[in-house]
């Protein structure tokens, strides 16, 4: 079903075209919502950059295009303001009509991706051996709710998490397993912070053990039977302890989904020789590296992407031009995005320009790093404990249940005890996902409890709890939800027209965060959307309505509001409840 944006924009078109000319009909107008109600209910702002092209005023452009649009049956008034933007007023039967047009579509609307693509997107990607830490919630979160987008549109997505599973780190700890230091089995409730601490305490501190460690590492490489089996067991273990913290997430990693760096190994040799093979590879004090055009250092001179080390090592770039050669040739990905910090951002440029100049990537391949900020604590600096250390992922998991807890205990003291641990655990992470998602990925954030599972303001709370007053209704009034007219019939209230407008935005949002990459659009969609439901409730009896008809076009509302706050917080990974 085209967006009332597509639908505009069409006839936009046309009537720039019957102005103008074909040779201008090629102006793409910018359709949106209107930010403020008094400016209408959609802007478009095209006149601006048309009247630039043919050296005109832009508002006597908009007068022009405004001459020749046929909206007659979409729009009850249409108006030019400020430089030059059209301002656009829907008629309420043509926003009646397509509120009820996406009520009867179980995707509210959404039109599936056409055509659809191949995406792999590689996020979360923690270091085996270590225990996840708070730095990893963004990746893992932002690239699951970019994985979800992707997937509801109609993309076949390919999730991949990168793991950290090779290299010189694993020669330490598998020498303290060789000295007997570790037991064999490598305990599930084993503290690996701690286990790799000592690790590195005595490397730095034992010539011996150092010198064992290294190689440990030569072994390992080769294929030792007994270190392979040690390391094998330090990666098994690593990885049931992250699946186990993508469960409490309800992230859609799975053990399926793990591709480590280990397992590009064997390919390394190959793109080396590739580069070679196509004139990219030259030669830097004994290191193989690669000149991507357009880069390079301070001083003006090509800058250089090591890709193969002087004593014949490899680097993490080898690998990550392994993996984008295995997903595009091998899985047939027409997209691939990278979900991780902000600053890997060169790295992932130069290795993208890397990636186009091999051969690997033709202009039909969309290669996106999407870059996230820092998580602050209150003082300004990353959060750590109070004793100054990185917060454990599983401990700020615990700690959100059991913030929860108290939370729902001071507003609903009457909940079961089956109930109240299950509405915790959904309010507690779902309000640390909401916290780190609504915000602009880019940039760092502020954590803050308070904030977080406060039922006011933009929280995820704040959503739930519209989604439960709307469950509320439809429990107290004993409605069949089968049997809610589909329809409205007109709008009584401006609350209720509100709340229809933000409802049928829905598809072109999706749209957007598919494009973007910015869950954060879905989270102020969202908020927009609660609050206008909020005002709704507060001002539109639903069950008590003064008549049949007015009570159905009302539960149409509410009807359509609970679905699209249920998909749009599926889509941002956070559950609903059903009662706090």
């Amino acid at each position: 079903m085209p967006s009332i944006s597509t639908i505009v924009g069409d006839r936009l078109r046309a009537a720039i075209v019957a102005a103008f000319g074909a040779d201008h009909g090629g102006a793409d107008p910018q359709i949106g919502p209107s930010k403020n109600p008094k400016f209408g209910d959609y802007q478009a702002n095209v006149a601006m950059g048309l009247g630039k092209r043919l050296n005109r005023n832009p508002r006597e452009v908009a007068q022009a295009i405004i001459e020749d649009l046929d909206v007659k049956d979409v729009c009850r008034s249409v108006e030019i303001a400020g430089p030059g933007f059209i301002n656009l007023h829907l008629e309420d039967a043509f926003l009646a009509e397509r509120l009820a047009a996406a009520g009867a579509d179980a995707r509210l609307g959404v039109d599936g991706a056409d055509p659809a693509q191949t995406v792999v997107v590689d996020y979360s990607s923690p270091n085996v051996a270590k225990e996840m830490h708070v730095g990893h919630l963004r990746s893992t979160v932002i690239g699951d709710c970019i994985a979800r987008v992707l997937g509801f549109l109609g993309h076949r997505v390919i999730r991949q998490n990168h793991l950290g599973d090779w290299g010189t780190q694993f020669g330490m700890l598998i020498q303290m397993m060789l000295d007997g230091d570790v037991d064999d089995d490598t305990r599930e409730d084993g503290d690996l912070n701690a286990r790799y601490k000592v690790a590195q305490e005595r490397f730095e501190s034992d010539p011996d053990f150092a010198t064992g460690a290294r190689e440990a590492v030569v072994k390992l490489q080769g294929g030792d039977e007994r270190v392979r089996g040690y390391w094998q067991k330090l990666v098994k273990q690593s990885k049931g302890r992250f699946e186990g913290i993508y469960a409490r997430l309800g992230v859609l990693l799975t053990h399926e989904d793990f591709k480590g760096e280990s397992e590009y190994n064997d390919a390394l040799p190959g793109v080396i020789e590739h580069l070679q093979d196509m004139g990219l590879l030259e030669t830097s004090d004994g290191a193989r590296v690669v000149y991507p055009k357009g880069f390079t250092d301070r001083d003006g001179n090509p800058q250089a992407m090591i890709v193969q080390k002087s004593d014949g090592g490899y680097l993490y770039a080898t690998t990550d031009l392994a993996a984008a050669q295995y997903r595009i040739g091998e899985r047939g990905a027409d997209r691939l995005v990278y979900v991780t910090g902000a600053p890997q951002r060169h790295h992932f440029a130069m290795a993208f320009q890397v990636i186009r100049e091999a051969g690997w990537a033709g202009d039909d391949v969309r290669l996106e790093f999407v870059p996230f900020g820092t998580i602050l604590g209150k003082d300004g600096k990353p959060f750590k404990t109070r004793a100054g250390e990185t917060v454990r992922l599983l401990d700020l998991l615990d700690e959100a249940e059991q913030r929860a807890v108290a939370v729902i205990d001071k507003k609903n003291p009457d909940l079961s005890e089956s109930d109240r641990h299950q509405i915790a655990h959904r309010i507690g992470i779902g309000a640390v996902k909401y916290a780190d998602l609504c915000n602009d990925r880019i940039k760092d954030y502020v954590f803050d409890w308070d904030r977080m599972l406060a039922f006011e303001g933009n929280t995820a709370p704040y959503l739930q709890n519209a989604y439960v007053r709307i469950r509320s209704i439809f429990r107290k009034g004993e409605v069949d939800e089968g049997r809610i007219p589909q329809q409205i019939a007109a709008f009584s209230e401006p609350a209720e027209r509100v709340l229809a407008l933000r409802l049928v935005q829905f598809p072109t949002v999706v749209a957007a965060v598919a494009d973007s990459l910015e869950p954060h659009r879905l989270c102020t969609y969202l908020y927009e959307l609660a609050t206008a439901y909020h005002q709704f409730y507060e001002k539109c009896p639903v069950l008590n309505a003064t008549s049949a008809e007015l009570r159905g076009g009302r539960l149409h509302l509410c009807d359509m509001t609970g679905r699209t706050l249920r998909t749009g917080l599926d889509l941002l990974g956070i559950e609903v409840v059903e009662k706090m």
